[in-house]
């Protein structure tokens, strides 16, 4: 491990930036924390905080000058490696045939992920394995992500909605990254604690003044981790989860969260690991020109799963129970791994506040009053 201080915050940016990337990372814009595009470690959130709880985000001042002191927000990452909106292709009348531009979609694009948490790591580790793997790989996804340099952010303390320590896939980062800082203010010291993760991380920290931490320093920073683990604000218990699941497809909880759900597909739409899509035709008037669209769909949406034979899931009980099924059940038989990453945003952003963790419980048969951040 390594110690940066505050100053070498925007000498790392300027090293990824003259390596032609585009960083992005956290940024205050309309009352939110989200990702966006930056050149200068000024434009990150230094003393904002947010607060979590179901149906409920804000921002507020902290009483210290945290630059990563929130967690989760609105966006996930996925929206820049399987963006929500894509041109596949177009076609233009020429004579009698057309021509086709394939390269529609433009030059790839270099991110530099700057403020990746350890759950978003592993979400975007799913959507690597639905989208890279196999016969049928994506290749606008596989473009984005071979040109992506991933700058991670250890948690230390985690929000009202948090359970990524129930889902193992947090709050420090162990995989999956080319740096990973942990920020520590303690006794007038603020500094950042750096490990590299890559052959590509360590070559980049050598542009970045840095010095080696002393052990009371790594201890120290260890405490903040097991802290953070222990500060969820919610807890799944994922013990035979998905066997529970698949023997219960008519239990009443799904009638009881129908009558709560609006099926507005928030809880899909904030996802860092939901990959639906639909694709769309459409021509101009002349019907010279037409173009092929792929966007984000959702299982909420009635036409999602209407086929010839007619629509195999018409309430809002059967569109959430696929939904949580896929989510903790499904995943695990198709990949080993639950599709959830205890990233608490279904949570949040669900205008009902229903509770994923409290919906499993139900149907686990255990009660449950979750803490509130």
């Amino acid at each position: 491990m390594f110690i940066l201080e505050l100053s070498a915050l925007q000498a790392l940016i300027a090293a990824l930036q003259a390596r032609g990337y585009t960083v992005v990372a956290p940024t205050v814009r309309d009352g939110a924390i989200t990702f966006d595009a930056i050149s200068s470690m000024d434009e990150l959130p230094r003393g904002w905080t947010d607060v979590q709880n179901p149906s409920h985000y804000s921002i507020a001042r902290r009483s210290d000058d945290a630059y990563f002191g929130f967690n989760v927000g609105p966006h996930s990452w996925k929206k820049f490696l399987f963006p929500s909106r894509l041109r596949l292709f177009a076609a233009t009348k020429a004579g009698k045939g057309f021509e086709i531009d394939a390269s529609a979609d433009g030059a790839p694009v270099h991110y530099a992920f700057l403020g990746v948490r350890s759950c978003e790591l592993q979400a975007i580790a799913l959507q690597d394995r639905v989208f890279r793997s196999g016969a049928y790989a994506d290749t606008h996804y596989s473009r984005l992500r071979d040109n992506t340099l991933i700058v991670a952010v250890n948690c230390v303390h985690v929000g009202g909605t948090c359970f990524c320590a129930s889902m193992n896939t947090g709050p420090h980062a162990e995989t999956g990254y080319d740096l990973a800082l942990t920020e520590v203010i303690a006794d007038g010291v603020h500094h950042f604690v750096v490990e590299t993760g890559s052959p590509k991380g360590e070559e980049l920290l050598g542009d970045v003044p840095h010095q080696p931490a002393v052990d009371a320093e790594i201890a120290q920073v260890r405490s903040l981790w097991d802290t953070a683990a222990q500060q969820s604000g919610r807890t799944l218990d994922t013990r035979n989860l998905p066997q529970i699941l698949n023997d219960n497809y008519e239990h009443p909880q799904w009638d009881d969260v129908a009558k709560r759900c609006l099926a507005c597909a928030n809880c899909t739409m904030v996802c860092p690991t939901c990959f639906c899509s639909t694709v769309e035709d459409s021509t101009d008037l002349s019907g010279e020109h037409a173009e092929r669209w792929r966007r984000w769909d959702t299982c909420f949406t009635s036409d999602f799963t209407k086929v010839a034979g007619g629509n195999i899931r018409m309430s809002t009980r059967t569109r959430y129970r696929q939904w949580v099924t896929h989510k903790l059940c499904n995943w695990v038989e198709q990949f080993g791994k639950f599709g959830c990453v205890g990233c608490g945003r279904c949570i949040t952003w669900c205008p009902a506040g229903i509770d994923i963790t409290v919906e499993a419980a139900a149907i686990r048969g255990t009660s449950m009053t979750p803490t509130l951040g």
